[in-house]
């Protein structure tokens, strides 16, 4: 009697009262054994030689949900490898199952291993119609066998003596698992540029009959995952769980009943690389420090460069001529309103914000304590600088959550005195070439070029993304707040010294010692989301209310801000701060612990363009031009120039 079965980790019920009719019992409780008309399956295990617990601590028995670090000693060129050769023996994870033939004579079985990240993924059905794909399932990071070409394995004949065999092999996780010609260059398979996802992998074992391969029962673009069908890529999860290969007959689809939990985690003391297009080794050499520079050995082991800022030099302002510790020299509000009045227009400094001129002089990798120290450097008298630090990851990814454990600079000194920078970890695309192109803009296309005004042309691929925590001290402009005219134009008796005290107005004087966190998306003016609109709306996320702003229907981003004690985040010995960036939304988290995090901005498909492209991690201390802040109480030409250096520490970075 033919009978047939899907499996999956939900439909197991209803089928186990039939299996025990056909089949001895399983090993394995928790992955019993499975049978078709033909044959019957038990005891999948994809991770036979993997049996790292969650808690990082080595399992005595293959049960329980796995957990791998990403190994960031893997040759550069591969992309990350899951796992890698310095993790398994032999660069793989062995598997295995036990098939049993339940026919009357010897037979073939043909079997092939799926994988897909859970984490950060599309359902494979469409939520309207499960009989149908969902259109963005395609997205998901899946693959199967390193060769994509590879497609089923035919087992050798099997008795049909009433006996379960075992059947092994051995795969890995690795970049571009569709072999997408996207990614290659010069022949070349660039695997890090699709490098694999962080978070949880499940894994799905399917075996059938080698009749059903031959009579394309099971098509060509599911066997082979990197063919195309009707111009599209398919999702086999979706095909197996929910489609055509659901309702096959003599095809079981054994999904493993645990997963593989993948942790990016950079070290910040292995190193900061100096990347040679800013700063040229024929000029500048290539050892700086024993842990930073561009040689080999740096190039291949650190996971943090120097970022090096792009000024922009229509930001040029006038500064006034003064050195200042503004959070220890006790700079009041006094100070800053004789200084803003005092100099005149001849006398003040005109800067834009400045980049290092020398490599590793302002960024510090300590291979001891593990982290990067980072430090605006403090300005000479006539040597005018007002210079912006920062790191940048070199290994890109898509999705994760992105959390940063620091103690950057306070911004604010006891009087309520803004230092002029402005604390910034953000995320940013890792290269804006077509490999690394967003999702289509469908209605009106995204703006082309991160300047160029609402004139600018609009395309339908763009690969430029970002996605934003700037802290700083200005106001919540939503709606459209700003100081009143008469204290933005300074229209103080300059001839009057006891008017140099003029209060802030009152509803800012009682956020002396708040910061505004903004969380901003940029999604480049593209109008697909449904509920995308300029100006000032509400969001609501878990019963919390974020007010998202736009600059009009063409503006770049959209940003929402909360006050926070600036005591708090930069006072403390450390904060964290997390961007959860997901398929179909972003969540921003700040907090003391990482299990005391609490949310502090939100947006989601409905809104904004979620980017889905490779984006890198940025920690850096800025000195803003004001002018991109309106309303902000305190202008940046009227802050003085650093009398020392500003550190900013970073202490672990995780995405999962």
């Amino acid at each position: 009697m033919m009978m047939r079965q899907l499996f999956s980790t939900y439909l197991l019920v209803p089928w186990m009262i039939l299996a025990s009719l056909m089949v001895s019992c399983s090993r394995n409780p928790e992955n019993p054994s499975i049978a078709s008309g033909e044959f019957a399956v038990r005891d999948f295990n994809p991770m036979v030689n993997w049996k790292t617990d969650p808690d990082g601590k080595e399992s005595s028995v293959a049960v329980g949900n796995r957990l791998l670090f990403l190994d960031y000693l893997a040759p550069r060129t591969t992309g990350f490898l899951i796992p890698s050769s310095n993790q398994t023996q032999d660069g793989l994870f062995h598997m295995e199952f036990y098939l049993m033939n339940t026919g009357d004579e010897p037979q073939k079985f043909a079997y092939k291993i799926f994988y897909q990240n859970e984490s950060y993924k599309f359902p494979e059905a469409d939520p309207a119609d499960t009989l149908k794909e969902h259109p963005f399932a395609w997205e998901n990071f899946y693959g199967s066998w390193e060769n994509a070409g590879k497609t089923f394995v035919i087992t050798e004949a099997i008795p049909a003596d009433g006996e379960f065999h075992k059947v092994t092999d051995a795969f890995r996780i690795v970049g571009n698992p569709r072999d997408e010609q996207r990614y290659y260059e010069n022949g070349q398979n660039d695997r890090w540029k699709r490098n694999p996802r962080t978070g949880e992998y499940s894994f799905l074992l399917v075996v059938t009959l080698p009749a059903l391969i031959d009579s394309n029962a099971i098509p060509p673009w599911i066997r082979d995952i990197s063919l195309m069908h009707d111009s599209a890529f398919l999702n086999p999860y979706f095909f197996f769980l929910y489609g055509n290969g659901s309702r096959l007959p003599n095809t079981l689809v054994n999904r493993y009943p645990h997963t593989l939990k993948v942790i990016a985690k950079p070290d910040p003391g292995a190193g900061i690389y100096i990347n040679p297009w800013y700063y040229p080794a024929d000029k500048y050499g290539r050892s700086f420090t024993s842990n930073c520079g561009n040689n080999d050995a740096i190039y291949q082991k650190a996971a943090f460069e120097q970022f090096v800022h792009y000024i922009d030099p229509t930001t040029k302002y006038g500064n006034i001529p003064i050195i200042a510790d503004v959070l220890n020299d006790g700079y009041s509000l006094r100070d800053y309103n004789w200084n803003q009045r005092f100099y005149r227009k001849e006398e003040l400094v005109a800067i834009t914000a400045s980049t290092s001129k020398h490599p590793c002089e302002t960024v510090i990798s300590d291979p001891v304590q593990h982290e990067i120290v980072i430090k605006n450097p403090a300005t000479k008298f006539g040597e005018w600088e007002k210079q912006n630090v920062g790191v940048i990851t070199r290994h890109g990814f898509t999705y994760g959550k992105w959390t940063v454990k620091a103690k950057l600079t306070e911004l604010l000194n006891k009087k309520g005195l803004w230092n002029g920078l402005t604390n910034a970890i953000w995320l940013i695309t890792q290269d804006q070439s077509p490999w690394n192109y967003r999702r289509d803009c469908n209605k009106s296309g995204y703006f082309a070029h991160y300047y160029g005004g609402d004139q600018d042309e609009r395309v339908k691929n763009i690969g430029y993304s970002e996605i934003d925590f700037e802290i700083l001290k200005t106001v919540e402009y939503c709606p459209n707040y700003i100081l009143p005219p008469a204290y933005n134009q300074g229209l103080v008796d300059q001839y009057n010294v006891n008017n140099w005290d003029v209060p802030l107005p009152e509803e800012v004087e009682a956020m002396k010692d708040k910061i505004l966190v903004a969380c901003t998306n940029w999604d480049m003016a593209c109008n697909d989301p449904v509920n995308y609109h300029g100006g000032c709306n509400p969001i609501v996320y878990n019963d919390q209310v974020f007010w998202q702003h736009k600059w009009g229907e063409t503006y770049r981003a959209i940003t929402s801000k909360m006050p926070e004690s600036d005591d708090e985040l930069f006072g403390s010995p450390y904060y964290y701060f997390q961007i959860d960036w997901q398929p179909e939304r972003i969540i921003w988290r700040i907090g003391p612990e990482i299990d005391q995090l609490r949310v502090v901005g939100y947006v989601d498909n409905t809104v904004t363009s979620i980017p889905n492209n490779q984006m890198l991690l940025i920690i850096s201390q800025e000195f803003h031009n004001t002018r991109w802040w309106v309303g902000s109480m305190f202008d940046q030409a009227s802050i003085p120039f650093p009398k020392n250096d500003i550190i900013g520490e970073i202490y672990e970075v995780t995405i999962e």
